[in-house]
């Protein structure tokens, strides 16, 4: 199943996928215990190592270093295919902001999904790498000249306008005789997601037209004065980590209504709406993930249901999972630097940290840490797994369970690291940014090199 925009050409032919760089043979599958959070193909192996993809973490991190990043390339097109049964005639388009690379993006075409940039370097990147522009559609609630300039040049597929600033800067631009098909962003008044900084649903924050105080009418009545843009929907993203589909169906009743008033009004039908991501996943066990097969029944019947009650055509429906197609098919290595004791705390310090995952600290995000690479009879304690660089506030994992003899030289793996690290990972403290390996049916190979200082020197000209 190919996802296409409407009235778009289905996308080219996928190109044949690269083979893959030879690795030492597997390590022979185990159990699973232990391991609900991982990728599913995580097998618990010899001597306390653990295998994703059928890939030694114990030989990934010998072989790459670490800190280091492991893709399971069979979870993302999985989940990609999860998405595609659950949401039929549905757009599903990847949100690239949670992580992007040119691997990934040969992946997620093949599987047969759009995408979701959220500036011009997001853009140059995917079609320079061969993604179909018609497929892409452009976010931002900020555009700037760039975005915009870059979008109409590339033939980007939707640009989604955040404001009423956005409708005569993007209509300057366009040439005489040309159209751009765009979205107009409304704000439902939905509160949801895991962070108050994570929340962009409701009223008093930066994204957005509400639908409360007719903000968004208004700008849907503006753009359909200006000939060179055309109006073909409506687009919502309440927020991200949302747990249960009652936020996305309040949404969307919601937004159906604004969808009859613009027909009361204007005597249009807005054939697509775009009901955004956000959706949960599970970064410890016991964490409640959002159930999506449930959620696509759901959607279209509400949608289905509300469209007939306010007597207007179903729109086409599209929908941006970012972080659930790719968070839990990451894991992190990293090596213990050091182990201290200060008073009732135990400090695990690690050769990473908030530099390669910022989400604790922005976040407060939990995870759960594991050793692996030998295994450990002593008792379990409480420990703050940290990292190297000189903020009090660089921990990675605050108060969990590490083996009592845990040592420097000891190997820690922290699962669902696909979404959000890499693409907000810095170069703090001039420490480079990890490597990214993709790991499949018992290979890994390079994606993204690790950045060394020559790269971090190479940008500063000097005196």
């Amino acid at each position: 199943m190919t996802t296409t925009f409407p009235g778009q050409p289905p996308s080219a032919p996928a190109v044949p996928h690269p083979a893959p760089v030879p690795h030492p043979a597997p390590v022979p599958p185990g159990n699973t215990a232990g391991l609900s959070v991982w990728p599913a193909s995580a097998r618990l192996a010899a001597h306390g190592d653990v295998a994703v993809g059928g890939v030694s973490l114990v030989e990934a991190a010998e072989r790459f270093g670490t800190p280091v990043y492991l893709l399971d390339e069979g979870e993302v097109r999985e989940r990609c295919r999860t998405y595609l049964r659950s949401f039929p005639d549905t757009d599903v388009v990847y949100a690239a902001k949670a992580f992007l690379c040119r691997a990934l993006l040969h992946w997620v075409r093949e599987e047969g999904l759009g995408l979701d940039v959220c500036s011009a370097g997001e853009l140059e990147f995917a079609v320079t790498s061969g993604f179909p522009p018609e497929r892409i559609v452009l976010h931002g609630n900020a555009k700037s000249p760039e975005d915009l300039e870059a979008a109409l040049r590339l033939g980007v597929g939707r640009i989604v306008i955040d404001s009423a600033w956005e409708i005569a800067r993007l209509s300057a631009l366009i040439p005489d005789g040309a159209r751009q098909k765009v979205l107009v962003r409304v704000v439902p008044g939905v509160s949801a997601g895991g962070h108050a900084a994570i929340r962009t649903g409701t009223e008093h924050q930066k994204f957005g037209l509400s639908v409360t105080d007719g903000s968004a009418r208004h700008a849907v009545a503006r753009i359909l004065d200006q000939p060179r843009l055309e109006l073909v929907g409506l687009h919502c993203h309440i927020g991200s980590q949302i747990t249960t589909a009652k936020p996305y169906l309040t949404a969307l009743r919601r937004v159906v209504g604004l969808l009859a008033q613009i027909r009361q009004q204007h005597g249009i039908a807005l054939p697509e709406l775009d009901l955004g991501g956000g959706h949960a996943v599970a970064y410890r066990p016991g964490d409640a993930a959002l159930d999506i097969p449930s959620l696509g029944t759901r959607i279209h019947r509400e949608l289905a249901a509300n469209c007939a009650a306010a007597g207007i055509p179903v729109p086409r429906l599209t929908i941006e999972p970012g972080r659930a197609l790719v968070g839990p098919a990451g894991v992190a290595l990293y090596r213990v630097l050091a182990v201290k004791q200060t008073g009732e705390r135990t400090f695990v310090a690690v050769d990473g940290g908030m530099s390669d995952n910022p989400r604790p600290a922005l976040y407060g995000v939990r995870y759960a840490p594991r050793l692996i690479g030998r295994r450990s009879t002593a008792e379990p304690r409480t420990a703050t797994v940290v990292g190297r660089h000189c903020e009090a506030g660089d921990v990675l994992a605050a108060d969990v369970p590490m083996p009592g003899d845990i040592r420097p030289g000891d190997l820690v793996a922290v699962p669902v690291a696909g979404a959000y690290h890499l693409s907000m990972a810095s170069s703090y403290n001039a420490v480079g940014r990890p490597p990214v390996v993709a790991v499949a049916d018992g290979r890994a190979r390079l994606l993204v090199r690790r950045e060394s200082l020559a790269d971090i020197n190479g940008r500063d000209i000097g005196l």
